[in-house]
């Protein structure tokens, strides 16, 4: 039988689907791609926002018209959330939340054999131990790989569903990871790429120092950045993301000292505004935010810096708003990424008092891509004549490109000899999404 994937959402849903198709592909199903006619269609949600949920929907009806006798198992966060608005659409069959990835075969299975709609959720104190699916042994890039690390979030941002979604944290077991990340890099993959959902957050509830009293809880990620650093091979090491929410820049001073870590984080800010972060439910400034940048920036000028950033939170005046411009100014990230506040029902923000009308939400966010696009562009000038290490993944045209460890897509002249390989690249120009450069 066939089974096709599609994802929406973050890189930990990436990451949950690779493990999923792995299990699909050893008990013997054949995995094709999402476009193709297959017998079982499993969709992986989102629910950060309104959008994403319907853009769910969407995939679920377009899946279903593939084959109209198909299995549609939906999973992810926004079946978590709402699986009562799932098990409404006729087209699905099978609704299993976060907790219940692992067994989603299962559920396909029974169903092939009974052809009874079914709904697996877990509740959101039943999220309460990490479920390991297995180790991953590929991916479908084949130079770079992500590793799951942990799991939930306990900071419950008043905007955000992922908490309820998640559960609480769960950090995984180090010698699990290790053991993954042995895997990969004998495969040849070159960039390990840490993820999780809050993944600042690893080895630091209670549970962690009982479960692994080899390991030291004060350490948090730390410890697992250590043990990686320490593995023989060539490549090196990345984080999805980290959490100002979490972190601060002395906690950033200790990680600089491990050499395979990339010289690149993607630091959430969601807000310039010390008002709309503290409503935010945010537990730092944005002179706190700036600590990390400039600690970041005394290892490397050229630290490669994104975030993403809310406009129209309820109550944001244009004061707050111009807040936010000027952090992009004064942080000179590589990248932001701009969004709209999503009224999102069961969170605080959703009952708060002064929502953002949708016009001045449109025109703020219009603003913020253009100062983020500005912000990028600078970041880009001052790396002309730069000197860095680029894994090159694929041609495009003319040129190989990869990322270097600040995180530059590059253009350069090379064989398919140079792919997924190191080569240290002077950058030379502004070009397309990034730069041209030469070995």
């Amino acid at each position: 039988m066939k089974v096709a994937f599609h994802t929406l959402g973050c890189k930990v849903n990436q990451y949950e689907t690779e493990a999923m198709r792995e299990q699909f592909e050893k008990a013997g199903f054949q995995s094709v791609g999402e476009e193709d006619f297959a017998d079982v269609y499993v969709i992986n949600t989102c629910t950060v926002t309104n959008i994403a949920d319907r853009k769910s929907r969407q995939y679920i009806r377009r899946m279903k018209k593939g084959n109209p006798d198909a299995v549609v198992a939906v999973t992810g966060c926004y079946a978590q959330i709402k699986p009562e608005e799932l098990t409404s659409l006729p087209e699905v069959d099978i609704v299993a939340g976060t907790g219940e990835k692992n067994n989603i075969i299962k559920y396909v299975e029974e169903f092939i054999q009974e052809k009874v709609q079914q709904s697996h959720i877990k509740t959101y104190d039943e999220l309460c131990t990490y479920q390991d699916a297995g180790i991953i042994c590929s991916m479908e890039s084949r130079t770079r790989a992500y590793i799951k690390i942990q799991e939930g979030c306990d900071r419950f941002c008043s905007y955000c569903l992922i908490p309820f979604a998640r559960g609480k944290v769960r950090s995984r077991n180090p010698e699990e990871i290790i053991d993954e990340a042995k895997t990969l890099i004998a495969k040849g993959f070159k960039e390990l790429i840490l993820t999780g959902i809050n993944t600042a957050l690893y080895g630091t509830e209670d549970s962690f120092a009982h479960l692994y009293p080899e390991w030291t809880r004060q350490d948090g990620i730390e410890s697992i950045v250590k043990a990686l650093n320490d593995l023989p091979g060539e490549f090196r090491l990345r984080f999805s993301s980290l959490e100002p929410a979490v972190i601060n820049a002395d906690y950033i001073k200790r990680l600089m000292k491990y050499d395979k870590l990339c010289h690149h984080l993607h630091l959430s800010a969601q807000s310039g505004s010390d008002k709309i972060l503290g409503l935010m439910n945010r537990p730092y400034k944005a002179r706190d935010y700036m600590e990390i940048v400039e600690a970041l920036r005394m290892q490397d000028p050229l630290y490669g810096i994104s975030t993403d950033i809310i406009v129209g939170f309820p109550n944001e005046s244009e004061e707050d708003f111009n807040d936010s411009i000027k952090l992009i100014e004064d942080a000179g990230f590589c990248k932001v990424h701009g969004f709209r506040y999503s009224k999102r029902n069961g969170t605080a923000a959703a009952k708060m008092d002064g929502q953002v009308e949708s016009q001045v939400k449109n025109s703020r966010v219009n603003m913020l891509i253009k100062a983020g696009e500005k912000a990028s562009t600078e970041f880009f000038k001052k790396s002309i004549g730069d000197y860095r290490t680029v894994l090159f993944e694929e041609r495009e045209g003319d040129y190989i490109t990869g990322y270097t460890d600040n995180y530059i897509k590059v253009y350069a002249f090379g064989s398919e000899n140079d792919l997924n390989g190191f080569r240290e690249v002077k950058l030379l120009e502004l070009y397309k999404d990034g730069m041209k450069g030469e070995f």
